[in-house]
């Protein structure tokens, strides 16, 4: 769970929206610390092969699926999504990057 600006934000709910954009392979999202919000979320999108997709663009198809408050304040494409020999997600390696 991530506070942000006082509301509790489940990052799988939003990963679970970002998924089913038919563009986009895999996803993850984490909260970034911030000054102003106490932390904000940031999401990592792996788009499939040869899509043509921007971050405006995915804004935009979130605002139907998701609530305000759990919009992500950026999105970074990314070339892969690290994996811990387990098959969980590794958000730690995403923080430091």
């Amino acid at each position: 769970m991530v506070v942000s600006a006082g509301e509790n934000v489940y990052p799988v709910e939003i990963e679970q929206a970002l998924i089913n954009h038919p563009q986009v392979e895999d996803a993850a999202v984490i909260g970034i610390n911030d000054e102003g919000f106490g932390q904000r979320l940031k999401a990592y999108v792996l788009p499939n092969k040869n899509a043509d997709l921007t971050e405006k663009e995915l804004l935009e198809w979130l605002t139907y699926r998701i609530a305000r408050f759990q919009m992500p304040k950026e999105i970074a494409f990314v070339n892969y999504l690290p994996y811990t020999s387990l098959g969980k997600l590794d958000k730690k390696q995403l923080k430091m990057k």
